[in-house]
């Protein structure tokens, strides 16, 4: 599908278990009014499912684009993105890790695992919508992603 701009839609993936970080999200997505598809797991291992359309989620389709929080349930980001990137059919969807994380061993083995990006998320509601709406710029917009 493409939207009136000529820009293809993508289906975005957010791995992300805080309810009130998915909230936010879904809000930026509206206030820069990106009209690319948001999907949303709770967990490593509803992401994985997701991934491999297997289950539930044998109908979806396969994200552009994976937003990965680190710090979840049942299997934690870098399990995900170590999974995701070691299998051939998924390694070429770009992951941008979302998290509250600063940690230095964290950044280094997200990009060790071909984390595309990685951001801390930001606490403050408003520069929060912001980081989404620069990813939204930088992965949605301005670079050319694979066709899945």
């Amino acid at each position: 599908m493409t939207e009136g701009s000529g820009l293809e839609l993508v289906d975005v993936l957010l791995v992300e278990d805080d309810p009130g970080d998915v909230l936010m999200t879904r809000e930026a997505f509206e206030h820069y009014q990106i009209r690319n598809n948001l999907h949303v797991v709770g967990d490593g291992e509803q992401a994985l499912h997701f991934l491999r359309k297997a289950g539930d989620y044998a109908g979806v389709p396969t994200p552009g684009l994976i937003l990965l929080d680190l710090n979840l349930p049942r299997r934690n980001g870098l399990e995900v993105l170590a999974e995701l990137k070691a299998d051939s059919d998924l390694l070429s969807i770009p992951v941008v890790v979302l998290t509250t994380s600063q940690a230095q061993e964290d950044i280094v083995r997200s990009y060790s695992l071909h984390a595309n990006a990685y951001v801390s998320k930001p606490v403050d509601f408003e520069k929060f919508v912001g980081a989404i709406g620069q990813i939204d710029d930088f992965f949605l917009t301005l670079v050319k992603l694979p066709v899945s």
